[in-house]
């Protein structure tokens, strides 16, 4: 069963009332499977039904996060 704990709500830059959304996710492809962390980004400011998601393995999180600073610091602002 998919146990869904929304961890935090981020406001999404250049919009009125988008936000990023951060979760965890239990057993999100069935039973047995391994536990996620859901990003889902809502336009409309829904953090329970966002328009895009994407979830990422624990075991990938740190470089996941490598990946994001090193684009901020090449494109970021």
């Amino acid at each position: 069963m998919v146990n869904n704990e929304l961890l935090k709500t981020i406001p999404l830059s250049g919009t009125d009332k988008g936000v990023i959304s951060i979760s965890n996710m239990d057993e999100p492809y069935g039973e047995g499977s391994n536990s996620v962390v859901s990003i889902g980004i809502s336009i409309k400011g829904n953090d329970n039904n966002p328009d895009w998601k994407a979830h990422i393995p624990y075991e990938n999180i740190d470089e996941v996060i490598e990946a994001l600073k090193e684009a901020k610091k090449k494109f970021g602002k």
